[in-house]
């Protein structure tokens, strides 16, 4: 039997350097959206444009969105982006979830960008890769995660 567990996300975070720096040494998820600008997904609109992940301390989330917001990631749509606005994130911090997650982050985070997918019809418009799929037999949880935070911050 699944036991049910609602991801909530903390409050918005400016996307640049001095918020960015502070996370050094965090692994977890992140998710970069816009502060106004909705895009319109086959299913409903989103302000998120990228889900991200850090997998490792050494390559934390402070350092992940750093090279995001240099433009070291060479993620050419969030440049973009915040060319014509200023970005926001927030993140979900690994240790936190992994008392409940039997698996790696890198299926979290293939989990999220699935159900994202499902909710809105397309990947993230900056995401550029696939998740791998992860089967719900596997799993002993379900995730309630609420998009919704996307729409109404």
């Amino acid at each position: 039997m699944q036991k049910d567990i609602s991801i909530y996300f903390d409050e918005p975070k400016s996307f640049e350097p001095t918020n960015t720096k502070a996370l050094g040494g965090i692994v977890g998820l992140y998710f970069i959206f816009t502060q106004k600008t909705f895009i319109q997904y086959p299913f409903d609109k989103s302000k998120l444009l990228y889900i991200g992940m850090s997998e490792k301390k050494t390559n934390s989330i402070g350092n992940r969105l750093s090279g995001h917001f240099e433009g070291k990631s060479k993620n050419v749509g969030l440049v973009n982006y915040r060319k014509i606005e200023p970005l926001l994130f927030t993140y979900l911090n690994f240790d936190i979830i992994k008392a409940n997650w039997d698996f790696r982050i890198e299926d979290l985070e293939s989990y999220f960008i699935l159900s994202f997918v499902e909710h809105y019809g397309v990947y993230p418009i900056c995401n550029n890769k696939t998740g791998a799929e992860i089967h719900s037999s596997e799993l002993k949880v379900n995730l309630k995660i609420d998009w919704n935070y996307f729409k109404n911050i």
